[in-house]
C-alpha cells in the first residue's frame, strides 16, 4: 500500500512540480488552503505533509500547531521565508523539516522518503531479537509501537522528530551521540548548517520532559562533543 502525501501550497506549478516528483512512488494529495489541509489530515489517511506557509485559511504555521494537537504525523515546511528565526519558529512548533525555496524537487523527494522510513519503522519488530517496545529511563516511558512517551504515566506530545531522537538515545542511555549521528537517525544528512536545528530539536525536548530544563536531569551536552542521556 502507499503512503498517502499531502501537499498544503496555494501555488498550483509547485504542486505540479512536487506531484510530477512523488506520484510515481506516492499517493499525492493536494489542497490550497490550510483549513482544507486540516480537514484533510483530521480525515486520516495521510502519512505526511508538505506545508507551505503563506496560505489562505490557516497559514503553515498555525496549521501545524493545530496538528501538533492530536498527531505526531511528519510534516515538512517547504517556504520562502529564509531567515534563520523563521526556520527555529518552524521546527519549535513541531514541523520535522524546513526547506527553503527555491528547492531541488529530488532533495524534497529524498526528505519524504527518509521520514517516511524513519516514522514508521521506529517501532518496527522484524526479529525475535528486536528492541523492546517500551524503553524506560527513568519517569520516562517510550512505547516505540505506540509512538508515545510518558513521564509518571501521563503522556508528553513530542513531534516525529523529538520521539525519533529521544528513541536513540534512551536505548543507550550513558552513550554519547553527536549531533551529526542524532541528525542522521532522523533520515538526514548532517551539515554544518544543521546545528542550529539540532539545538532547536534538544531544546524542545528539555522544555517537554526536564523539570528543570536549564538543569536537565535527562538530556546533559557533553561540550564539544554532543549529547547522553542519563537514568538518575
Amino acid at each position: 500500500m502507499k503512503h498517502t502525501i499531502l501537499i498544503a501550497e496555494d501555488d498550483r506549478d509547485i504542486i505540479e512540480l512536487l506531484t510530477l516528483y512523488l506520484s510515481s512512488e506516492f499517493t499525492v494529495q493536494s489542497v490550497t488552503d490550510g483549513a482544507e489541509a486540516l480537514e484533510a489530515i483530521r480525515a486520516g489517511g495521510v502519512s505526511l505533509a508538505l506545508v507551505d506557509i503563506m496560505m489562505p485559511g490557516l497559514n503553515g504555521y498555525e496549521l501545524i500547531q493545530r496538528v501538533r494537537e492530536f498527531s505526531n504525523l511528519p510534516i515538512i515546511i517547504l517556504s520562502a521565508k529564509s531567515m534563520e528565526t523563521d526556520k527555529v519558529l518552524g521546527l519549535n512548533i513541531g514541523a520535522d523539516a524546513y526547506i527553503t525555496k527555491p528547492f531541488n524537487a529530488l532533495e524534497v523527494v529524498a526528505y519524504v522518503k527518509s521520514a517516511l522510513r524513519r516514522y514508521y519503522q521506529l517501532g518496527a519488530d522484524s526479529a525475535p531479537t528486536a528492541a523492546p517496545r517500551v524503553i524506560t529511563v527513568g519517569e520516562l516511558e517510550l512505547d516505540t509501537d505506540k509512538f508515545v512517551l510518558r513521564k509518571n504515566g501521563l503522556i508528553v506530545p513530542l513531534t516525529s522528530t523529538e520521539l525519533k531522537i529521544l528513541a536513540e538515545m534512551m536505548r543507550c542511555p550513558g552513550r554519547v551521540f553527536t549531533r551529526a549521528q542524532l541528525y542522521e537517525c532522523v533520515g538526514g544528512t548532517f551539515y554544518e548548517s544543521d546545528d542550529n536545528t539540532m539545538m532547536v530539536h534538544i531544546s524542545n525536548l528539555r522544555a517537554k520532559i526536564e523539570h528543570d530544563p536549564a538543569s536537565p536531569r535527562y538530556i546533559k551536552t557533553v561540550r564539544g562533543l554532543g549529547y547522553k542521556i542519563e537514568d538518575q
